[in-house]
């Protein structure tokens, strides 16, 4: 039964998934853990979402870790964090949102809408795509709590922005502007407040408008090359791409290529 601190709806091929514990700034408890990846395992299941929608309710995307929770529960070997695995108290990372989330296919926008900190700036950096409310605030102040990004930072950061860049940004663990994001590359579209959510579906609307199975791969593919050399991610896309030339969306593709009008792919 869903405690209701994840929210998760699907129409028109969009699974969007909300953070929804407004009131503490969304910061995530244990129940959130288990809820958020249970959330996009959900999604990437079901072969009728073609996208991701990640955001936060109220005024903060996610502000970290539930801090007051995790250090009034029992401690064990790790501190009190012990408890972020799940909300039965097992540390398990497979099972993680920042793993979940690399791991999925499916393509996964995330529409800041508010404050990113520590936990949730990873989860952010672990989505495809960013866009960013003109009022977000990005905080990579891990150094200043005595702690490093223990969700995924440290590789994903640099993959984004370049070692040199995320030093700076993770070193000096400054808080930055939706607008000193966009300079950087962390995000890839900044908007109003007032425009973000509409921007957002539009763009996955966009991702939806194509061939499924077609994305899924190419997704797989960037995520391959991440540890492939150039040589070993040509071989792998080839065997990715034989099964595609045998699917109905492929030869939907040419067809509406060579018709000149938009095609319906169905996703087989």
């Amino acid at each position: 039964m869903s405690s209701g601190e994840v929210l998760y709806e699907v129409s028109e091929q969009i699974a969007t998934i909300t953070l929804n514990a407004p009131d503490r700034m969304n910061t995530i408890s244990g129940v959130m853990l288990d809820e958020l990846s249970e959330a996009l395992l959900r999604a990437d299941r079901d072969r009728g979402v073609r996208c991701v929608i990640l955001t936060g309710a109220g005024r903060a995307f996610c502000a970290g870790l539930d801090l007051a929770a995790q250090m009034s529960g029992p401690k064990d070997s790790l501190g009190n964090m012990g408890d972020i695995g799940s909300s039965t108290g097992e540390f398990d990372l497979r099972t993680a949102p920042p793993v979940v989330l690399h791991n999925l296919d499916t393509p996964v926008i995330c529409a800041l809408n508010g404050g990113a900190a520590g936990y949730g700036l990873d989860i952010a950096f672990g989505c495809d795509i960013r866009l960013a409310a003109d009022t977000a605030k990005l905080n990579p102040g891990f150094a200043k709590r005595g702690i490093l990004p223990e969700s995924g930072g440290t590789w994903l950061l640099p993959r984004i922005v370049g070692y040199a860049k995320a030093a700076e940004i993770s070193f000096t663990g400054r808080t930055l502007t939706a607008n000193e994001a966009l300079d950087l590359g962390l995000v890839n579209h900044v908007y109003p407040a007032s425009e973000l959510q509409s921007a957002a579906r539009a763009l996955a609307l966009e991702i939806t408008a194509n061939a499924p199975l077609a994305v899924r791969a190419i997704k797989r593919m960037m995520r391959a090359a991440e540890t492939e050399t150039f040589e070993q991610n040509i071989h792998h896309v080839f065997l990715q791409l034989l099964p595609l030339f045998k699917t109905a969306d492929f030869r939907e593709g040419v067809s509406a290529f060579m018709e000149k009008r938009t095609p319906e792919f169905k996703g087989r």
